[in-house]
C-alpha cells in the first residue's frame, strides 16, 4: 500500500486529535489495527473506509484518491485483457458498447487524474 496514503491517515487522525486507541475503539477494532492501517501494512476494509471518511469529516475520494486511482489503473489493464470473442446472446446484447464506455471513462479519468 502506498505510503502517502498511510501518512496521510496518521495526518488526519492527529490533525482531529485523536490516539490511535481512540480511533481502534470507533471502528470497533484494536489499536494495532489502526497502527497498520497508517504504517501501509493492510488496507481497510470497505466498512472501515466509510467510518474512516466519517470519523474524519472527508469526502470518500478525497480521503482515498489514491486507492481510486490506483484501481482504475489496475481494471484499465484488465480490461485490455478481456476477452474480445463471445459468443453473441440475449444476455452479452449491451456487452461492445459497455465494455467501450469503461474503457472511455478509466482512460479520461487515468489521463486527467480524476477519480
Amino acid at each position: 500500500m502506498s505510503t502517502q496514503f498511510a501518512l496521510d491517515l496518521r495526518l488526519a487522525r492527529r490533525k482531529a486529535g485523536y490516539t490511535q486507541a481512540d480511533v481502534a475503539h470507533l471502528l470497533s477494532g484494536h489499536q494495532s489495527l489502526v497502527s497498520d492501517l497508517e504504517l501501509g501494512l493492510k488496507r481497510p476494509s470497505l466498512e472501515q473506509i466509510i467510518e474512516l471518511s466519517l470519523l474524519y469529516g472527508r469526502s470518500f475520494e478525497s480521503f482515498f484518491g489514491e486507492l481510486l486511482a490506483e484501481r482504475q489503473r489496475v481494471l484499465h489493464k484488465r480490461l485490455r485483457r478481456l476477452p474480445k470473442t463471445i459468443k453473441p446472446s440475449a444476455h452479452t446484447f449491451n456487452r461492445t458498447k459497455s465494455l467501450e464506455h469503461l474503457r472511455k471513462r478509466l482512460q479520461s479519468q487515468i489521463e486527467h487524474g480524476s477519480v
